[in-house]
């Protein structure tokens, strides 16, 4: 953790302590997407790839008889968010305050869940990430956003997976939009909608800030893969008279191993 400098911050204990479990309490209900893959780590910052267990196309080698190939892998993205805070208010931690303004660092904890969901459940190109719901050979199933055809539309994508051999329990990932629409919502005769689909899937429904839409898939395991380097944490930039420059930063790699194992949802306009 050396590379974070936290040593180096114009920043008492106490404040770090109220850094960190502020940064817990925003993270732990918005990275909804880790709590639906296999998630192995932390590994360590300086774990850089994912072993893919291939290996490339035979090249020559300097020597006659000999061949080599090299290994594949997958690497790692490293995600930072950076904010600012005010060195006065961080230094009221010290003193005893318990009202410390945590705004910028909440949404950075924000922007950075966002990314994270976004990248294993909708993909990130620029990143080498396939998500979930890209990778997905299922036709989306269509739904209008009633609660009727919400719950129709969550039975059809279990019965799909189950047809196809795909084990459950299964879990619904949604975004903040679609988030609303299930918790508010409730069917004929005023039985929740949550609970229904609760027992249609067997497993969570996850909000999942960042993705713009909803997804079933499987939770039977080893359909898909997170690997985490450096888990979530809290570093140090930099600092002036009046303020100090903080990030939170986070390296990973997502794969999809089962691309049946998941079937998007995708709300008719």
């Amino acid at each position: 953790m050396d590379h974070l400098l936290r040593s180096h911050a114009p920043i008492t204990d106490l404040a770090w302590k109220a850094l960190d479990e502020e940064a817990s309490a925003r993270l732990a209900p918005a990275l909804g997407a880790r709590k639906l893959v296999d998630f192995t780590g932390p590994l360590g910052w300086e774990h850089s790839a994912t072993n893919l267990g291939r290996v490339g196309a035979v090249v020559a080698a300097p020597t006659e008889g000999v061949i080599a190939r090299s290994r594949v892998v997958q690497p790692l993205i490293e995600v930072r968010a950076d904010f600012r805070m005010s060195l006065d208010e961080l230094l009221t931690a010290s003193r005893g305050a318990s009202d410390l303004d945590f705004s910028a660092l909440d949404h950075a904890a924000e922007h950075l869940a966002e990314t994270e969901n976004a990248a294993v459940l909708a993909g990130w190109a620029q990143a080498g990430i396939v998500g979930v719901s890209e990778a997905s050979p299922h036709d989306p199933v269509v739904v209008d956003g009633s609660p009727a055809s919400y719950a129709a539309g969550v039975a059809e994508a279990v019965a799909t997976l189950k047809r196809n051999g795909i084990g459950g329990p299964y879990a619904l990932a949604v975004g903040p939009l679609d988030w609303v629409r299930v918790i508010e919502s409730s069917e004929h005769g005023g039985y929740p909608l949550e609970r229904h689909l609760s027992s249609v899937l067997g497993g969570p429904i996850e909000w999942s800030p960042g993705f713009s839409s909803g997804i079933v898939l499987s939770l039977r395991g080893g359909d898909f893969l997170f690997e985490s380097g450096q888990d979530v944490s809290l570093g140090f930039a930099s600092a002036d008279d009046t303020s100090v420059n903080l990030y939170l930063e986070e390296s990973f790699s997502f794969r999809v191993v089962t691309p049946e194992a998941a079937i998007a949802l995708s709300v008719a306009a």
